[in-house]
Protein backbone atom coordinates (compact mmCIF):
# COMPACT_ATOMS: atom_id res chain seq x y z
CA UNK A 1 0.00 0.00 0.00
CA UNK A 2 2.89 2.31 0.83
CA UNK A 3 4.29 1.85 -2.73
CA UNK A 4 0.93 2.75 -4.25
CA UNK A 5 0.78 5.97 -2.23
CA UNK A 6 4.35 6.92 -3.24
CA UNK A 7 3.57 6.29 -6.93
CA UNK A 8 0.35 8.29 -6.65
CA UNK A 9 2.19 11.21 -5.01
CA UNK A 10 4.84 11.17 -7.78
CA UNK A 11 2.16 11.23 -10.49
CA UNK A 12 0.40 14.19 -8.82
CA UNK A 13 3.72 16.05 -8.54
CA UNK A 14 4.60 15.41 -12.20
CA UNK A 15 1.14 16.50 -13.36
CA UNK A 16 1.40 19.77 -11.44
CA UNK A 17 4.83 20.48 -12.97
CA UNK A 18 3.52 19.97 -16.53
CA UNK A 19 0.47 22.13 -15.76
CA UNK A 20 2.70 25.04 -14.71
CA UNK A 21 4.70 25.11 -17.95
CA UNK A 22 3.90 27.85 -20.44
CA UNK A 23 2.21 26.61 -23.59
CA UNK A 24 4.49 26.38 -26.63
CA UNK A 25 4.41 29.60 -28.58
CA UNK A 26 3.70 29.47 -32.29
CA UNK A 27 6.98 30.29 -34.02
CA UNK A 28 5.08 31.57 -37.05
CA UNK A 29 5.54 30.53 -40.63
CA UNK A 30 8.88 29.08 -41.70
CA UNK A 31 11.44 31.58 -43.01
CA UNK A 32 11.60 29.68 -46.32
CA UNK A 33 8.27 27.87 -46.71
CA UNK A 34 7.92 24.89 -49.03
CA UNK A 35 6.37 25.65 -52.42
CA UNK A 36 5.45 23.79 -55.59
CA UNK A 37 4.94 24.76 -59.21
CA UNK A 38 3.25 22.32 -61.59
CA UNK A 39 2.05 22.24 -65.16
CA UNK A 40 0.64 19.62 -67.52
CA UNK A 41 1.73 19.71 -71.15
CA UNK A 42 0.35 17.07 -73.53
CA UNK A 43 -1.15 15.34 -70.47
CA UNK A 44 2.24 14.95 -68.79
CA UNK A 45 2.88 16.54 -65.39
CA UNK A 46 6.01 18.55 -64.64
CA UNK A 47 6.58 19.72 -61.06
CA UNK A 48 9.22 21.76 -59.26
CA UNK A 49 9.31 21.44 -55.45
CA UNK A 50 11.39 23.98 -53.54
CA UNK A 51 11.67 26.10 -50.42
CA UNK A 52 11.06 29.80 -51.06
CA UNK A 53 13.46 32.12 -49.21
CA UNK A 54 12.65 35.81 -48.66
CA UNK A 55 14.87 38.81 -49.40
CA UNK A 56 14.10 40.28 -45.94
CA UNK A 57 15.87 43.61 -46.43
CA UNK A 58 18.92 42.10 -48.14
CA UNK A 59 18.26 43.56 -51.58
CA UNK A 60 21.53 43.81 -53.50
CA UNK A 61 23.15 41.38 -51.05
CA UNK A 62 21.89 38.03 -52.31
CA UNK A 63 24.02 37.01 -55.32
CA UNK A 64 27.19 39.07 -54.80
CA UNK A 65 30.56 37.47 -53.94
CA UNK A 66 30.06 38.50 -50.30
CA UNK A 67 26.27 38.09 -50.35
CA UNK A 68 23.85 35.65 -48.75
CA UNK A 69 24.45 32.65 -50.98
CA UNK A 70 28.21 33.13 -51.21
CA UNK A 71 28.36 31.23 -47.90
CA UNK A 72 27.08 28.03 -49.55
CA UNK A 73 29.97 25.52 -49.73
CA UNK A 74 29.73 25.09 -53.53
CA UNK A 75 29.34 28.78 -54.43
CA UNK A 76 29.05 29.94 -57.23
CA UNK A 77 26.90 26.83 -57.68
CA UNK A 78 23.63 27.60 -55.89
CA UNK A 79 20.74 25.34 -54.87
CA UNK A 80 18.04 27.59 -56.32
CA UNK A 81 16.06 27.82 -53.09
CA UNK A 82 16.54 27.01 -49.43
CA UNK A 83 16.59 23.95 -47.19
CA UNK A 84 16.11 20.65 -49.04
CA UNK A 85 17.27 20.39 -52.63
CA UNK A 86 15.04 21.91 -55.31
CA UNK A 87 13.59 19.03 -57.32
CA UNK A 88 12.22 18.68 -60.81
CA UNK A 89 9.88 15.77 -61.53
CA UNK A 90 8.56 14.98 -64.99
CA UNK A 91 6.21 12.23 -66.13
CA UNK A 92 7.70 12.55 -69.63
CA UNK A 93 11.10 12.84 -71.23
CA UNK A 94 12.11 16.48 -71.56
CA UNK A 95 14.65 18.41 -73.53
CA UNK A 96 15.72 21.40 -71.44
CA UNK A 97 17.74 23.66 -73.72
CA UNK A 98 19.81 20.95 -75.40
CA UNK A 99 19.91 18.57 -72.41
CA UNK A 100 17.92 15.32 -72.73
CA UNK A 101 16.20 14.59 -69.42
CA UNK A 102 14.51 11.16 -69.08
CA UNK A 103 11.22 10.98 -67.19
CA UNK A 104 11.91 10.96 -63.45
CA UNK A 105 13.11 13.13 -60.57
CA UNK A 106 16.17 15.37 -60.58
CA UNK A 107 17.79 18.08 -58.48
CA UNK A 108 18.25 21.59 -59.89
CA UNK A 109 21.30 23.75 -59.22
CA UNK A 110 22.49 26.99 -60.81
CA UNK A 111 25.98 28.17 -61.70
CA UNK A 112 25.77 31.93 -61.14
CA UNK A 113 29.45 32.70 -61.70
CA UNK A 114 28.49 34.81 -64.74
CA UNK A 115 25.77 37.24 -63.55
CA UNK A 116 24.86 37.99 -67.18
CA UNK A 117 24.19 34.32 -67.98
CA UNK A 118 23.40 31.72 -65.37
CA UNK A 119 23.68 28.02 -66.13
CA UNK A 120 20.99 25.55 -65.08
CA UNK A 121 22.47 22.30 -63.79
CA UNK A 122 20.28 19.18 -63.86
CA UNK A 123 21.65 16.66 -61.37
CA UNK A 124 20.85 12.95 -61.19
CA UNK A 125 21.29 13.08 -57.40
CA UNK A 126 18.00 13.16 -55.49
CA UNK A 127 16.62 13.13 -51.92
CA UNK A 128 19.41 15.29 -50.57
CA UNK A 129 19.91 18.49 -48.65
CA UNK A 130 20.20 21.51 -50.95
CA UNK A 131 23.89 22.08 -50.24
CA UNK A 132 25.03 18.57 -51.24
CA UNK A 133 26.14 19.39 -54.80
CA UNK A 134 28.36 16.82 -56.55
CA UNK A 135 29.33 17.70 -60.13
CA UNK A 136 30.01 14.04 -60.98
CA UNK A 137 26.22 13.54 -60.83
CA UNK A 138 25.40 16.25 -63.40
CA UNK A 139 23.05 15.04 -66.11
CA UNK A 140 23.69 18.23 -68.05
CA UNK A 141 24.02 22.01 -68.06
CA UNK A 142 22.22 24.65 -70.10
CA UNK A 143 22.65 28.43 -70.38
CA UNK A 144 19.72 30.54 -69.22
CA UNK A 145 18.33 33.81 -70.50
CA UNK A 146 18.63 36.55 -67.87
CA UNK A 147 16.27 39.49 -67.33
CA UNK A 148 15.41 42.01 -64.64
CA UNK A 149 11.92 41.77 -63.11
CA UNK A 150 9.76 44.91 -63.23
CA UNK A 151 10.27 45.32 -59.47
CA UNK A 152 12.14 43.60 -56.65
CA UNK A 153 10.75 40.10 -55.97
CA UNK A 154 10.61 39.36 -52.22
CA UNK A 155 9.77 35.62 -52.38
CA UNK A 156 11.76 33.24 -54.58
CA UNK A 157 9.36 31.93 -57.22
CA UNK A 158 9.49 29.25 -59.90
CA UNK A 159 7.11 29.47 -62.84
CA UNK A 160 6.41 26.82 -65.47
CA UNK A 161 4.61 28.20 -68.54
CA UNK A 162 3.21 26.41 -71.60
CA UNK A 163 4.25 28.25 -74.76
CA UNK A 164 2.32 26.17 -77.30
CA UNK A 165 2.39 22.65 -78.60
CA UNK A 166 4.72 20.55 -76.50
CA UNK A 167 6.94 23.46 -75.40
CA UNK A 168 7.29 25.56 -72.29
CA UNK A 169 9.57 27.68 -70.13
CA UNK A 170 11.01 27.23 -66.66
CA UNK A 171 11.64 30.51 -64.86
CA UNK A 172 13.25 31.30 -61.50
CA UNK A 173 12.77 34.84 -60.18
CA UNK A 174 14.10 36.29 -56.94
CA UNK A 175 15.28 39.69 -55.79
CA UNK A 176 16.42 41.51 -58.97
CA UNK A 177 17.12 38.47 -61.15
CA UNK A 178 15.00 36.38 -63.48
CA UNK A 179 16.48 33.33 -65.24
CA UNK A 180 14.58 31.43 -67.93
CA UNK A 181 15.18 28.31 -70.01
CA UNK A 182 12.98 26.64 -72.63
CA UNK A 183 11.96 22.98 -72.54
CA UNK A 184 10.17 20.52 -74.74
CA UNK A 185 7.98 17.57 -73.65
CA UNK A 186 8.34 14.28 -75.57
Amino acid sequence: MKNVLVCFALMIGAASLFAQQEPMKDSGPPASPPAKESIAINGKAITIAYSSPRVKGREGKIYTKDGLISHDPHYPVWRGGANEATTLHSDAELTIGDVKVPAGTYTLFYDISNPAQWTLIVSKATAEWGLDYDNTKDLGRVKMKMAKPASMVENLKYTLTATGGNKGTLNLTWENESATVTFEVH
